[in-house]
């Protein structure tokens, strides 16, 4: 049955729209699905990368091992301690620098770009600054504390017990800007009726703030706690500029341990077991999550 001229320019219309996404269809099954899938496969395997050995099937046995692993179960517990930490801090910073921006006042994009500069910021750049900053004899931060009379500063990345809170402050510091500017956009989408009639009321700034402005944006909230968890049990790039998993394994996380494993071991059936195992805590986590995002929003 031949195609009506409409139905033609309908079936030239979607061919146009899948061809636009098509090169994104690709790049996703080409360098997301795939390897995840080969992930999987590679995690009941026996595989040191090279194209010389054959794949050894053995099972659960990298599974097994990891629940033995005493340096694994380290760095899960330094990646919760370190996502316990970000998230609450990050998104109360966020918050309140959104709040305090969302206001006419002279400059106001000056500040916005300066809070927001450090989320595109060179990592490596980020990284090696605030190295230098946390020196232990010639930091100017410990110079300053020493200034206020603290004789002994902390000697932070260079500590094992100030290592990691740290990296908790570089990791706020640099992204605070960017969900700043998530709640600036919901924000702006608040009705300037309701501080009105807040103030005809007599309520204050603190009241309008806890009363409006925060259930307000509750949606949002969740949102950015859901982004931020996720973020934070991934990360890796910024421990491994700044303190490499050190010292000795004092901020090691779990995907540094998979690093090691896959590009320094090169046991890559046992590194994608570690990665599987990460992608079922956080998707858990992301679960747990959404199941409670009825008590988040009443609790807020």
């Amino acid at each position: 049955m031949a195609l009506t001229p409409k139905q033609k320019r309908v079936v030239k219309n979607n061919l146009i729209g899948y061809s636009f996404i098509l090169p994104n269809f690709i790049g996703y099954f080409l360098f997301i699905f795939v390897p995840v899938v080969f992930s999987f496969v590679l995690s009941v395997m026996k595989w040191n990368g090279s194209a010389n050995t054959p794949m050894e099937f053995v099972g659960f046995d990298n599974f097994v091992r990891l629940m033995g692993d005493s340096t694994f179960k380290m760095s899960v517990g330094h990646t919760f301690y370190y996502a316990i930490f970000t998230v609450p801090l990050t998104v109360a910073a966020a918050l309140l620098i959104a709040v305090l921006l969302n206001s006419k006042i002279k400059g106001i994009v000056v500040y916005r770009t300066a809070f927001f500069f450090p989320y595109i910021a060179s990592l490596v750049a980020v990284g090696a600054v605030w190295n230098m900053l946390f020196m232990k004899d010639v930091g100017p931060i410990n110079e300053f504390l020493r200034a206020i009379g603290i004789s002994n500063p902390p000697g932070w990345v260079a500590s094992v017990k100030w290592a990691m809170p740290a990296i908790i402050i570089v990791s706020v510091w640099k992204y605070m800007g960017y969900y700043m500017i998530v709640y600036l956009a919901a924000l702006q989408g608040i009705s300037k009726e309701l501080y009105e009639a807040a103030s005809l009321d007599g309520a204050t700034g603190w009241k309008k703030l806890r009363y409006i402005t925060i259930p307000m944006l509750k949606p949002t909230t969740f949102f950015v706690v859901i982004m931020l968890t996720i973020q934070c049990f991934k990360v890796f790039d910024l421990i491994y500029i700044m303190t490499g998993g050190g010292p000795g394994r004092a901020t090691q996380v779990m995907v540094n341990h998979i690093y090691d494993a896959a590009f320094t071991n090169f046991e890559f059936g046992y590194a994608s077991a570690s990665a599987i195992v990460l992608f079922a805590i956080v998707l858990v986590i992301t679960l747990i999550q959404f199941r409670g995002e009825k008590k988040f929003t009443e609790w807020m």
